[in-house]
């Protein structure tokens, strides 16, 4: 089985779980709420609403944060693809500064280098090929500014005043994606926003217990709503893994290596 196929499965299983887990407790909230009822009356559900109103309204700042911070993550992704893109289209110009014998060797590391900065992200999820391919996109760097360097020792201080911070950028900018790509909310987030909706679920069950049946309508909408809302939060998280991609902004690479010729 494909790892992409096994990562989007994962998250629909997670999904598909937390919805279930949801209805169920639904359910059960709205028996014991109904057992409450049938021996204290009415009066058993005194002082309820507000331990009721403060967890919902902490499931609700919890959504909002960890959407709003997932949104977040990816919009600075996609910016530092376009930067990437910049960086090396810049470094890529440069390279006419130096020597006409000096650009042909050059120019063949920069295409095998975005090449493999290409493949690091288009391997995902498979870690291992893409672990393969930051490893050759690092070895590349060296040998670039081994390269640049020994080359810009004979040539005039103006061209080393540009070349070598274009090369600088380009590498950095390399480093600032990695670490972006691994920036996430803690896990412990994610499992406190689940533990809450199936809280939350209960509780809704209890306070559904004075309606003379269920309402299926307000018991699916409301597991189908939290459940495929915490999904896409964990999509907008981890966008080489999902629906939610970044591979648009992949294109702006493309195009790049597309003009190296």
């Amino acid at each position: 089985m494909p790892p992409m196929f096994d990562a989007a499965l994962i998250a629909v299983l997670i999904t598909i779980g937390l919805f279930t887990g949801m209805m169920l407790l639904l359910e059960l909230g709205r028996r014991l709420g109904r057992r409450r009822q049938e021996t204290e009356g009415d009066g058993g559900r005194a002082g309820l609403g507000t331990v009721e109103g403060a967890v919902f309204a902490l499931l609700g700042l919890l959504v909002a944060f960890t959407f709003a911070g997932a949104s977040s993550r990816l919009d600075s992704r996609r910016q530092l693809i376009l930067e990437e893109a910049n960086s090396i289209g810049t470094a890529w110009l440069r390279l006419d500064l130096l020597p006409g014998n000096a650009q042909a060797g050059l120019r063949d590391l920069f295409r095998r280098y975005l090449d493999a900065r290409l493949d690091i992200y288009r391997k995902l999820p498979d870690m291992e090929a893409s672990r393969a391919a930051m490893e050759r996109a690092n070895s590349l760097q060296g040998e670039i500014w081994k390269r640049a360097t020994a080359e810009l020792a004979q040539s005039p201080p103006v061209v080393m005043g540009q070349v070598v911070p274009a090369l600088n950028q380009m590498f950095d900018i390399a480093t600032s994606r990695t670490v972006a790509a691994r920036t996430h909310s803690p896990f412990i987030i994610f499992y406190m926003l689940g533990g809450l909706a199936l809280v939350s679920s209960l509780l809704a069950g209890l306070a559904m217990a004075t309606g003379k049946s269920r309402s299926w309508i307000h018991m699916l909408g409301f597991a189908l709503i939290m459940s495929v809302t915490i999904y896409v939060i964990l999509d907008l998280e981890f966008p080489r893994f999902g629906l939610i991609r970044v591979d648009a902004a992949d294109r702006v690479l493309l195009e790049l290596r597309e003009s190296m010729k």
